[in-house]
């Protein structure tokens, strides 16, 4: 009828709860609306009926490469694999003590970790619907264990607030959410929501604003037990005739919106980082190495590709052996993982449009540093038992060790993780320099740094020779113009790995795209066949 309001959307509600609790409490609400879809993996391919004799060249032994060879093999194919690298896994790789590593420009450094230590230089970390990823790790029986992403009592943290004291992440949240509570349940009574909203359905968000505000039956956000159950206790509950509980004191909305600090709150609800996440015990290295020990016998380490040329027959690829002799491995079809950053610098006879997409797409700078200490101050002294820091420093983050919680003795930290124009300047540092900046910058956070430090490795990204980059940083644009020629078999040869999946820098997008290319390069095989 003309002059009645429409009855609210699910767009409109999905935008109120938006504006009101978040992006992680819109997510949630749009998977309970079947919007938000998990992983496309759906088990291993059942290729049938492969070529009798035929051949397939697989290119790199990362996540892609690994589980292409697998899959080939498991399908009856003839299966070759060259890696660059002396040791298989590609960019899922962990560094322990006694690893050497040297990187473009000669630097090499030796990880002096104690047994047991380790710093996944990669990837770190699985979220529990990367169902390819996990189902792999169960199919080798490699043991699983918590990620802690978001941890109430780590820090966020910025120079200039709060006088460079870093506030709890826990302190933080409560105080944002309780007064854009009240705000907003003070603000909903005259804001003429009645006109989308019944005054039932007003009620009962208000209500809801009190519960997720930790509000008092004024709706207001004060100190008090409401608020010290969220934020923390300046005094806490304990036992018989110990002190009276008292509660901690808000910090003003003024302050917090003037401190830049709720950036940091949004940790934890995007779809990648939310729980459960996951790692393998020991490592991130533990399943693709697991993998790799199933296919072993099928991979040339040291072999460094340097021309791909193809015709109606097969596939010629020409490669290095240990840095000087040049061998020729040739098959029917190939596989090619190798990072966009490496093949654009190759010899290639591959049609223009994929040439022109190999040549298209940037990779993105990271570094990250990992550093030992004597003792776990963390835990002992600040009761922080894995997730994350977060710092306008450039480190940009620090990241607490998910394993071993409790028992004492030595830890390593990930002492940074930075991207962008941060990145940049400090791969263009020694070393030893960015364990070093790590140091100085981590102490404002934890002055416990320079008396507990013992070693650090750093590993830069643009200087890693095997991928001369971190991931492929696809644009809308650079998608629009050449993400289906990337993807698209050419000829004999298929591109598969992170930058061939609309999951980049994720392990679990060189594992769907390595599915989907096999199973593309096996339908054409048959077909030709």
């Amino acid at each position: 009828m003309p002059g009645t309001a429409a009855a609210p959307t699910r767009r409109d509600w999905l935008g109120l709860i938006a504006r009101a609790a978040g992006s992680g409490a819109m997510l949630q609400a749009m998977s309970g609306l079947a919007q938000a879809q998990p992983s496309g993996y759906a088990g291993p391919p059942k290729l049938q009926g492969a070529p009798r004799g035929a051949r397939v060249l697989v290119l790199g032994a990362g996540m892609a490469g690994l589980v292409s060879a697998l899959e080939l093999r498991a399908a009856g194919y003839q299966v070759q694999v060259l890696e660059y690298q002396q040791r298989a896994g590609g960019r899922a790789w962990t560094l322990r003590g006694g690893d050497r590593y040297t990187e473009l420009g000669g630097a090499t450094q030796h990880c002096q970790f104690d047994p047991g230590l380790y710093f996944n230089p990669g990837p770190w970390r699985i979220p529990h619907h990367h169902h390819g990823v996990l189902d792999y790790a169960k199919r080798f029986q490699v043991p699983l264990e918590p990620f802690v992403q978001v941890n109430h009592n780590a820090y966020l943290h910025s120079l200039d607030a709060f006088g460079g004291r870093p506030q709890r992440f826990r302190e933080v949240q409560a105080d944002f959410n309780g007064q854009v509570a009240e705000l907003l349940a003070r603000l909903a009574p005259a804001a003429k929501l009645d006109a989308a909203v019944s005054k039932d359905d007003l009620d009962q968000l208000r209500e809801a604003l009190r519960g997720w505000g930790a509000l008092d039956k004024d709706f207001r956000y004060t100190a008090g037990f409401h608020s010290a159950d969220r934020r923390g206790w300046q005094v806490p509950p304990a036992g018989g005739l110990m002190p009276a509980p008292v509660p901690s004191q808000p910090v003003a909305l003024s302050d917090l919106l003037k401190s830049g600090l709720w950036r940091g709150l949004a940790d934890g609800h995007g779809y990648e980082y939310q729980t459960t996440m996951f790692q393998p015990v020991g490592g991130m290295d533990r399943i693709a190495q697991a993998i790799y020990r199933e296919v072993a016998p099928l991979v040339t380490l040291d072999a460094k590709v340097t021309g791909i040329a193809q015709d109606g027959r097969g596939v010629t690829v020409r490669y290095l052996r240990d840095g000087a002799s040049e061998q020729v491995a040739q098959a029917d079809w190939c596989v090619c993982t190798l990072p966009l950053s490496v093949l654009g610098q190759l010899a290639l006879q591959v049609q223009p449009a994929l040439q022109a997409a190999i040549e298209a797409v940037p990779y993105a700078a990271a570094v990250k540093v990992g550093l030992q200490f004597r003792r776990r101050f963390w835990e002992e002294d600040e009761r922080i038992f894995g997730g994350n820091t977060r710092t306008d420093l450039p480190i940009t983050q620090i990241g607490y060790p998910s394993t071993d919680f409790n028992r004492g003795g030595k830890g390593v930290l990930l002492g940074a993780y930075v991207w962008g124009p941060n990145a940049f300047e400090l791969s263009g540092m020694a070393p030893e320099q960015r364990v070093r900046i790590a140091l100085e910058q981590g102490a404002r956070i934890h002055p416990q740094y320079p008396a507990e430090f013992e070693n650090g490795m750093s590993v830069a990204w643009h200087r890693m020779p095997a991928t001369l980059g971190c991931f492929a940083e696809w644009r809308d644009e650079l998608r629009a113009a050449h993400y289906a020629n990337l993807c698209a078999v050419d000829g004999r040869v298929v591109l598969a790995g992170e930058h061939a999946s609309l999951l980049p820098a994720w392990q679990e997008g060189a594992v769907l795209s390595a599915l989907d290319a096999v199973g593309r390069l096996h339908a054409k095989a048959v077909a030709t066949s």
